[in-house]
């Protein structure tokens, strides 16, 4: 697992809470009956990890086949506005951790969330890709500042 890395701007005390905070969270979401599905507890999840940092980070939730998570990974660092995102890596790392499913997210550093056409567009490729190897993609979310946008909630997947 990644560890997540906190901007400074944080001070010392709230880093070890939010890391605290990450670590229930992960533990919660693992026990044998809960779902790591699309909803608050995900959000949740990745608000904590992707708000306020300042590059365009690209996590990968892996779950199986009743949804649980069973790994979570960054595939792709980037820039303040960019970040090239590979689908065959992803398929990869989908077939290594043996994943029924997967949750993709990135940040929007400028606290925007609305999609791209590119956004749209990769997750298209992603989707296609994973489809090929039985993968299911469930939701791409867009952290920014305080919001999250869900692709399942527009529609879009």
């Amino acid at each position: 697992m990644s560890e997540l890395i906190l901007p400074s701007a944080f001070p010392v005390n709230e880093q070890r809470i939010i890391r605290r905070a990450m670590r229930l969270l992960e533990k919660y979401l693992r026990q044998p009956c809960e779902q790591f599905l699309a909803a608050s507890s995900a959000k949740i999840w990745l608000q904590l990890h992707l708000a306020n940092q300042e590059r365009e980070t690209f996590v990968v939730l892996y779950l199986d086949n009743q949804h649980r998570l069973l790994e979570h990974e960054t595939l792709f660092l980037g820039t303040i506005s960019h970040t090239e995102i590979h689908p065959r890596e992803i398929v990869k790392s989908a077939l290594r951790h043996n994943a029924a499913a997967v949750i993709i997210a990135h940040n929007h550093p400028s606290g925007i969330t609305e999609a791209s056409k590119s956004d749209r567009t990769i997750t298209s490729r992603i989707v296609a890709a994973l489809e090929l190897v039985e993968v299911r993609v469930l939701d791409h979310f867009i952290i920014g500042d305080g919001n999250t946008l869900s692709f399942a909630e527009r529609g879009w997947l």
